[in-house]
């Protein structure tokens, strides 16, 4: 995808990062929680997710962002650059994708979206529902950038939790380590770069699973 593309996602800071990074994929590091929502009729709602990106992309992001205190940068203040990156998320499906018992899921647009400012690093709250809530006996929701620039990682403590859902229960399974045939793949994304239409990311891609009885 040609450089000039990547301006929209995440606050157009992207470029820069092309500059000052080694020529392989990914550029973007985000670690992330997951609440799988459902309804007192035992149907899925939506995905809450908490992303924290790393600190490199968190401080080019941040550059001309008007803040009162120094370090301190406020909900409000914020709330921009919040905007422009689910609006530049949405091409890519918000990186989440969604099956209820082998079927696809479709989202609705996002709410409840929020960024703060912690520990040097920006953190994404948003809420994705269901177009239509569902019932399912397994649900799986995976995260994952189909163009690989981003590199999605569970967080250490807790990376997933159900809200409602009685009876039902979550695991989580991690991306497997890539071969070398896929190591060598990845370092040629930068000169043959992935389209979001392609459907090599899910090779990598972070997996919830939702049993319900």
């Amino acid at each position: 995808m040609p450089k000039l593309r990547r301006l929209g996602r995440f606050a157009a800071v992207l470029l820069c990062l092309y500059a000052g990074r080694a020529a392989a994929h990914p550029h973007v590091w985000v670690t992330f929680h997951s609440d799988v929502v459902y309804a007192a009729d035992g149907k899925m709602t939506g995905v809450r997710h908490i992303w924290t990106f790393d600190d490199m992309f968190s401080a080019y992001a941040l550059q001309g962002i008007h803040h009162a205190k120094k370090g301190i940068y406020t909900r409000a203040e914020l709330a921009p650059l919040a905007q422009t990156n689910m609006d530049s998320l949405k091409e890519y499906d918000y990186f989440t994708f969604a099956q209820a018992d082998g079927k696809k899921l479709k989202f609705a647009p996002p709410r409840d979206y929020w960024l703060e400012y912690s520990d040097s690093a920006l953190v994404l709250h948003f809420t994705l529902p269901l177009a239509t809530p569902t019932p399912a006996k397994m649900m799986k929701i995976e995260i994952y950038d189909p163009s690989i620039f981003v590199d999605f990682e569970f967080a250490k403590d807790d990376p997933v939790t159900l809200e409602g859902g009685p009876g039902c229960a979550a695991s989580y399974e991690l991306p497997h380590e890539p071969t070398a045939a896929e190591q060598l793949r990845l370092s040629q994304l930068d000169t043959t770069p992935l389209d979001p239409s392609s459907t090599y990311g899910e090779t990598f891609a972070n997996k919830i699973l939702v049993k319900c009885p």
